[in-house]
């Protein structure tokens, strides 16, 4: 379903913003997310953790091997993958209009949704090591980036997320494992080496934290609900246990990429050919690639496909109030 722009009130992303996630690999965008929207969300979160919402199976076919009490447990302890398949909720969050906004001057006009997680981190849970998250998501061009909608306060205490701005002008550390991974190795790229260990806590056993250490101390992304994060998928982060004696850290986190990269990955769901385009959302703009459209009919802005047969795209540019702006080429 579509829905058209001059309907609601964009979000208008400025030069300054645009640079700063340039330099420094992410951008928080302070209350993008109503106050209304972040409740919603976290009322499902709610519903899903406390029971209120049992279906578990429906929820995630990842849980299929699972027994009940391996479920409840496993959403206990971190996270709950590619809901948007299977909720109307996770759906509508993962194509947030004001997200989508920020995401079309970050990448441009022409956005495909690729993937959803809802973490819980309640007390005495969560935490993953240094890692890069085009390490584990492949996009050709690389044009991959992670939203990071914050749900509950996120701070030290709690566990919220840590960077090292500016890593994201480090290529993708390769796996020891190639199988069909696209970006570049130690042929193309003297001193790469294999990533060991990515994920892991224990910065001795991972080498990405040495990665890391050259961008100096890291830094804790503090965040209030609604509050957005946005961060290049060569950005190196982490996040630590939460510590907090009665606090949750929830937050949605969707990545997206270009509607004009090529995609070989769907989370492990089976696809025909080398491309996975056809299962993720185009949620703005158009593309020359296949695409799927929302589950729930959640609304998208789409842009026709030129009455002359060719499609030079557009692109986000600046403007001269000191904003971003779309001009079609």
């Amino acid at each position: 379903m579509a829905a058209s722009a001059a309907q609601r009130e964009r979000y208008p992303v400025t030069i300054d913003e645009y640079a700063c996630y340039r330099r420094d690999g992410f951008l928080v965008v302070r209350g993008l997310l109503s106050k209304e929207d972040t409740e919603r969300m976290q009322q499902w979160t709610d519903d899903i953790f406390h029971g209120r919402i049992n279906d578990l199976d429906h929820l995630s076919p990842v849980f299929d091997w699972m027994t009940d009490r391996q479920k409840i447990e496993r959403l206990a302890s971190a996270r709950l993958h590619m809901p948007h398949r299977q909720n109307d909720i996770a759906e509508w969050a993962l194509l947030h209009p004001r997200v989508l906004d920020v995401l079309e001057s970050l990448i441009g006009p022409d956005i495909l949704a690729l993937q959803s997680m809802m973490f819980f981190n309640p007390p005495g849970k969560g935490g993953q090591g240094w890692h890069q998250d085009a390490f584990y998501i492949q996009t050709q061009p690389n044009t991959l980036i992670g939203a990071w909608m914050a749900l509950d306060r996120a701070d030290e205490e709690n566990g919220c997320l840590w960077v090292a701005p500016g890593s994201h002008n480090e290529p993708v550390y390769p796996p020891v494992s190639r199988g069909g991974f696209v970006h570049a190795d130690e042929r193309h790229i003297q001193g790469l080496f294999n990533a060991q260990h990515a994920s892991n806590m224990d910065d001795s056993v991972n080498n990405l934290s040495g990665v890391a250490a050259k961008y100096g101390f890291a830094v804790p992304v503090v965040m209030q609900p609604g509050d957005v994060l946005f961060f290049h998928s060569h950005l190196l982060h982490r996040s630590y246990r939460n510590e907090s004696v009665d606090r949750f850290r929830r937050s949605y986190v969707c990545h997206y990429c270009n509607a004009r990269s090529w995609v070989p990955w769907s989370h492990g769901e089976p696809y025909e050919g080398q491309s996975g385009n056809s299962l993720h959302i185009l949620a703005r703009g158009r593309t020359h690639l296949p695409y799927a459209k929302p589950k729930f009919g959640t609304a998208v802005e789409l842009a026709p496909a030129p009455g002359n047969g060719e499609d030079n795209g557009s692109m986000i540019v600046a403007m001269p109030g000191g904003g971003m702006g779309k001009m079609e080429v």
